[in-house]
This record gives structure tokens, sequence and C-alpha cells, in this order.
């Protein structure tokens, strides 16, 4: 019967010193200051995205530079175009079917070859997992990832993007595809409550 006794009273002790020792940690976490960096207000001065961080897919366009490409040249691109070429790599790496191309063959009347057509280049960002297994699997350096990471909406049929039709021109962020504000370690724009 003692020792039974004991166990009870050292049980309510051992659950007594560990809650005291959680309301010590809760305690001196509540009264020491809090530093909050303000997003929405300061995000053009302060906020930093990693170029690396991926935010949502985008084709790629010909630039000046692609045109001295002899791979590009031969395709006959203009400036501007985007270099996807309809192969559908991309759509069978998508592991939970967030491409989807649809293409047709076209003749050219002057040299008689069948080359596909790209018709419409369709992303599902709400469905993306950001895996960048399609970027990896095109073979002709079409569609990369952005860090433009504000796509928040209140429609989900609006996430649905036709990247085909649409011309990527940055973020809502000044310079945010090269970063955003400068990196700086340990500094925040912040409020101290």
């Amino acid at each position: 019967m003692e020792n039974k006794d004991k166990s009870y009273f050292q049980g309510i002790a051992d659950g007594m010193k560990t809650l005291a020792t959680g309301l010590k940690i809760t305690l001196k976490e509540y009264f020491t200051p809090k530093s909050t960096e303000q997003y929405p207000e300061n995000r053009k001065t302060t906020l930093h995205v990693s170029k690396r961080h991926r935010g949502r897919l985008v084709f790629k366009r010909v630039t000046e530079q692609d045109l001295a490409d002899s791979k590009i040249q031969a395709r006959g691109l203009q400036l501007g175009d985007y270099k996807c070429t309809a192969c559908t790599m991309c759509e069978k790496s998508c592991p939970n079917d967030t491409i989807k191309i649809t293409s047709h063959m076209e003749e050219n009347p002057e040299t008689g070859r069948k080359k596909k057509v790209l018709d419409d280049y369709q992303y599902d960002l709400g469905d993306c997992m950001f895996c960048q297994l399609c970027v990896n699997a095109c073979n002709f350096d079409a569609i990369e990832f952005t860090n433009d990471f504000e796509n928040a909406v209140f429609d989900r049929s609006k996430l649905v993007l036709h990247l085909d039709k649409e011309v990527y021109k940055g973020g809502s962020l000044p310079n945010l595809i090269d970063g955003g504000a400068p990196l700086e370690i340990g500094k925040f724009n912040t409020k101290t409550k």
C-alpha cells in the first residue's frame, strides 16, 4: 500500500515539475522583445527573394543573344518568339498532370516537311508542386521557374495559365527576377513590439 502512495504522489510531483518548466519557458518568451518584418508595407524596399526560388513557370523567349545560335536560326524563330516546340516532354515528366499541351501537325509549303505547331500550353499553378522536373526534361530550354511568389487569388480558375499566350514581364516587385532588394544578413526593416 505504501509503495502505491509514493508512486501516486511522485507522479503528481513530476507533473508539477514539468508544468513549472513549461511555464518558465513560456513566460521567458512572452517578455522578450519581438521583431517583425513588415511584409506588405515594405516589400518593395527590403524584401529579398532568392534567385533559385521556384515561384511560377514561364516561357523563355528568344533574345538577341539567342539569335546567334544555329539551332534557333534553323527553326526560323524571331526575336520575342517562344522556344517551345510542343514535344510534350515536360507534360510527360510532370508527376501530377499540371501541364497540358495541345498541338497539331502542319506542313511547310516550301519544304514539304511536317512539324508540330503549339496550339495551347496550359499550366495549372494551383496543382504544381514546383519539383522542376518539367524544366529538367525540356531539351530546348523553353521553360523556367521564376522567383515570383505573389500568386494568391480568390478564384482557382485564375491559377490556370496559358503560357504561350502571355508574355511574362516580371513580378509585382521591382527587380524581383534579380532577387529583389539586396540581401543583408541580420538586418530587417523591423518593428519591435
